[in-house]
């Protein structure tokens, strides 16, 4: 069966990540993806060598894609890039500040020339205001927007490990993508869309920003836990594993202290009564769990939080998820890459039995140039 996105052609003009992770999430659900890039290549290419001679943070977010060498500086290459644009169905962009309009590719000249194309401009901070300029890093938009403020612990703050700014900024895109493709599909008309990485960051830190506004102070970053509900946190077991526990409700609280901790007057206790209570009070309860954690092993401390219908993990690291059983028995990974470049990667998170997803390979710098060239009518390089 084939894929929702199947004959649809989608252009990049991308770096980095967080343009490239929304076109591989297009390229996941069908389109054909044509990654524009320059005779340097994408500079993310080369942040290490660890996936078949590419980065890991390449290889993640470039599977399912052609490669075409074009210098933008030069017009007969402007010219190709203008014959592959006019042939789209979707045109992403995130150069550095200024530099699509200088090219004429930013998303509204696009669809000005091309009516029926979405097109899409992904930058930093937005147009307009102090910062439209300014160049814009996972890690700088995160510090700017506060995620690293609520990250960490109070003395050390900290950059989430994941990349929240690119991949949500990613995702943020594609969603729009889809609804303009559905719009289109009514109307015949294309649509210019704009995206600044620090509103997609400011938008998922609003919970902090709400409590921040009603009670004028900052929520208090608290490593692995959470400042708005307790108890939620890590506690080391008996073997020296780590569990971390969490109750959203009352209900579960109560739970937890009945069946797990064994502690019927702690679920009675007034004191405890209510979320709000409860966070007030975190630091007592953090000791009587941490107490009765390490005294049981992790097997035994997850079986009771388990019968007794409470969320718990293992702090697992990146090397223990690997080989976690919740990937592998549900046949997760999957081998990725051209011949002699094969890696393991994992199948798109949305699946679907109707959808006949297969990985596609990383490609090579320039890999496809001559063959992109030729079918839109330019003399190979």
């Amino acid at each position: 069966m084939s894929l929702p996105l199947q004959g649809l052609l989608v252009v990049g003009l991308e770096q980095a990540v967080s343009a490239p992770h929304c076109t591989r999430q297009l390229a996941d659900l069908g389109a054909r993806v044509i990654k524009i890039e320059p005779p340097a290549g994408d500079f993310a290419r080369y942040y290490d060598d660890s996936v078949g001679q590419v980065s890991a943070y390449f290889a993640w977010c470039n599977r399912g894609k052609e490669s075409v060498v074009l210098d933008l500086k030069e017009a007969a290459d402007r010219a190709v890039a203008e014959r592959i644009i006019a042939s789209a169905d979707v045109l992403v962009q995130n150069l550095a500040p200024g530099a699509a309009e200088r090219l004429g590719v930013d998303a509204v000249a696009a669809v000005a020339r091309h009516p029926r194309l979405v097109a899409v401009d992904i930058s930093g901070y937005g147009a307009g205001g102090g910062r439209d300029g300014s160049r814009a890093y996972d890690l700088l938009v995160q510090s700017e927007a506060g995620s690293c403020a609520v990250t960490g612990t109070a003395d050390a703050p900290a950059k989430p490990g994941i990349p929240m700014a690119d991949v949500g900024t990613g995702m943020a895109a594609a969603n729009a993508i889809l609804a303009a493709l559905l719009e289109r599909n009514r109307t015949g008309n294309g649509t210019a869309i704009s995206l600044a990485m620090f509103d997609v960051v400011t938008d998922w830190m609003s919970w902090a920003l709400h409590q921040a506004r009603a009670t004028g102070t900052d929520p208090l970053p608290l490593g692995v836990s959470s400042p708005m509900v307790s108890p939620y946190g890590a506690y080391e077991t008996a073997d020296g594993q780590t569990i971390v526990i969490g109750t959203t409700n009352d209900a579960e609280w109560t739970r937890l202290a009945t069946h797990v901790l064994g502690r019927a007057d702690l679920a009675a206790d007034p004191r405890y009564a209510t979320t709000a209570d409860r966070v007030r009070l975190r630091p007592e309860l953090d000791a009587v769990i941490a107490e009765w954690v390490a005294g049981q092993t992790f097997a035994a401390a997850s079986a009771a939080a388990e019968a007794a219908k409470i969320g718990w993990a293992r702090l697992n690291r990146p090397t223990d998820v690997l080989v976690h059983p919740q990937l592998v028995e549900r046949d997760r990974w999957t081998t990725t890459g051209a011949p002699g470049r094969e890696f393991l990667s994992l199948r798109p998170a949305a699946d679907s039995a109707d959808w006949s997803w297969r990985p596609g390979a990383v490609p090579a710098l320039g890999e496809h140039t001559d063959r992109i060239r030729a079918e839109f009518g330019a003399p190979p390089t």
